[in-house]
């Protein structure tokens, strides 16, 4: 299996607890699939496939996360990239 560098239909977000950690979010209409895969660098650490008919419902909750907790400046966290 190859593992291509970047998503070809998607996109990639830089986290910024971690320096290297990057989520890839990545369309395959071929086998209609949206995948959601956690890197560290180069490393694929985790992946979880959706359906597209998941996808509104995965957005509406990540936008409920985010507006129902204050945003944390990077100061705020540990030296783990936890909150302390």
């Amino acid at each position: 299996m190859t593992i291509s560098p970047l998503p070809r239909h998607g996109d990639v977000m830089v986290g910024r607890d971690v320096a290297g950690r990057t989520v890839r979010v990545s369309g395959h209409p071929e086998s209609g699939r949206v995948v959601l895969s956690i890197w560290q660098d180069s490393v694929c650490r985790a992946t979880v496939r959706l359906a597209p008919d998941d996808v509104p419902a995965f957005v509406e909750m990540l936008t409920r996360s985010a507006l129902a907790s204050p945003m944390r400046r990077p100061h705020d966290l540990d030296r783990y990239g936890t909150a302390g």
